[in-house]
């Protein structure tokens, strides 16, 4: 498998157990309707370690376009496979948000609020301030990138044993999970502009009755924050580590 067709397999699966979740709370009828916040993290936590398990080998399960250019900004990562990467992602995260949709056809119908439709498909503010969503989703990533480099450092891992490969993905999803337990309130932490573009755009296209917009004036958010954040993740590591 190369490393373009692992990272759109990954961020495949990454959106369809995510986004996936979103949906099972949120739309009406489904087995897990309004079954919470927890679920939702919990959801998306296991969602990342499954993803990152699945194409780790192939081309390092970056899955998120903040934490390949973080990881180019430092030096850990070649500025020239940048784009394919990022390409690689935005398709993945499109084609699972259609998996998504397709999962949950006939829910979509029974469901009559448009902000439950829009937030299985992209991220949304609690309260919108742009300035400080922007900040909140740059704190987040931040805390993701410098978090996956610290984390997953040789001396916390057992070297040429296994131990490390074997259990790296699930420290990274044990990651995302805190925060989005910690930092997810304000604006659904997207940290991952391809994990709420892609989607967002699915939504735009899908033919889902009811839908209403999909708020592409706050669609800025979730892309300019993570990207920030990814780099100064990826530099606070860099200098302190």
């Amino acid at each position: 498998m190369t490393p373009f067709v692992a990272e759109i397999l990954g961020t495949a699966l990454l959106i369809t157990l995510g986004d996936g979740v979103v949906a099972n709370v949120v739309l009406n009828k489904t087995k897990g309707q309004n079954s919470g916040w927890i679920v939702i993290t919990t959801g998306w936590a296991l969602a990342v370690a499954l993803a990152v398990y699945s194409v780790n080998s192939f081309s390092g399960a970056h899955l998120n376009p903040a934490v390949t250019i973080g990881l180019a900004a430092i030096g850990k990562f070649s500025w020239a496979l940048v784009p394919g990467y990022i390409a690689a992602q935005m398709i993945g995260a499109f084609l699972g948000a259609v998996v998504v949709w397709l999962a949950y056809l006939p829910h979509w119908g029974a469901t009559t609020d448009q902000g439950a439709k829009l937030a299985v498909f992209c991220t949304g503010p609690a309260i919108r301030r742009p300035f400080a969503n922007l900040v909140t989703e740059i704190i987040g990533t931040a805390v993701l990138v410098l978090g996956v480099l610290a984390v997953l450092r040789p001396e916390n891992l057992v070297p040429n044993t296994g131990f490390d490969k074997g259990f790296a993905p699930f420290l990274v999803g044990l990651l995302v999970w805190s925060i989005g337990l910690s930092l997810g309130g304000p604006t659904g932490y997207a940290i991952n502009p391809a994990r709420d573009l892609g989607p967002r755009l699915a939504h735009a296209l899908l033919p889902i009755a009811g839908k209403g917009g999909s708020d592409w004036g706050y669609a800025w958010v979730p892309v300019v924050g993570p990207i920030i954040g990814g780099v100064l993740g990826a530099m606070l590591f860099s200098r302190c580590w």
